[in-house]
C-alpha cells in the first residue's frame, strides 16, 4: 500500500505541469484568462502585469555587460528551478519567453511574484500547470533588468 502511494504521488509530480511545448502552453495563459482594467483595478494592464514597472527601454542589440550580470543572477537564484529551454523543471523554461511577455510583465513578475501569481491571469495559468508559486527571490530593479537582458541573450538577441 505504501509503494502504491509513493508510485501515485511520483506520477503527479511527473505529469503536473507537462511540457511547455504543447499550443496552449506557448503563450502561457488560460483560455479568456485576459483581464482589462475594471472599477476594481483602473489601471491594469494585462501587458505589463501588476507591479511598478510600466515602461521599459529595451535596445534593439543586446546589452552584453546586463546580460553577464543577468547570468550569474540566473545562476544564483534562478537556474535550480528554470531551464534555459523550453522544458519545465520546477518552473517553466525560459526559452521563449522574452516573445510571450514584455520587459515590464517580466520583470514586474521578477520583482513582485506574490501580486502576480495573486492578481495576473497568465501568472496563474502558469501556477495552475507548475502547482508550485515562485517564491520572492527579493530582487532590486537592476537585478531584474539584467535577468531580463539574460533572458535576450538566452532568446538569441545579439
Amino acid at each position: 500500500m505504501k509503494k502504491l502511494i509513493v508510485l501515485g504521488a511520483v506520477t503527479l509530480l511527473l505529469t503536473s505541469c507537462g511540457n511547455n511545448n504543447s499550443a496552449e502552453n506557448k503563450d502561457n495563459a488560460a483560455p479568456g484568462a485576459e483581464k482589462t482594467a475594471s472599477a476594481d483595478n483602473p489601471s491594469y494592464d494585462p501587458k505589463r502585469g501588476e507591479g511598478k514597472f510600466t515602461s521599459v527601454e529595451v535596445g534593439a542589440n543586446l546589452d552584453t555587460a546586463r546580460a553577464g550580470s543577468g547570468n550569474k543572477i540566473y545562476m544564483v537564484k534562478c537556474s535550480s528551478c528554470h531551464k534555459l529551454t523550453d522544458e519545465k523543471l520546477v518552473g517553466p523554461g525560459w526559452k521563449g519567453v522574452t516573445g510571450r511577455h514584455t520587459a515590464e510583465w517580466i520583470m514586474n513578475f521578477a520583482t513582485n511574484p506574490d501580486k502576480m501569481l495573486d492578481k495576473d491571469p497568465k501568472a496563474q495559468a502558469m501556477l495552475e500547470l507548475c502547482l508550485v508559486r515562485m517564491p520572492n527571490q527579493n530582487l532590486s530593479d537592476d537585478d531584474a533588468r539584467n535577468i531580463y537582458e539574460f533572458m535576450r541573450k538566452n532568446d538569441g538577441v545579439k
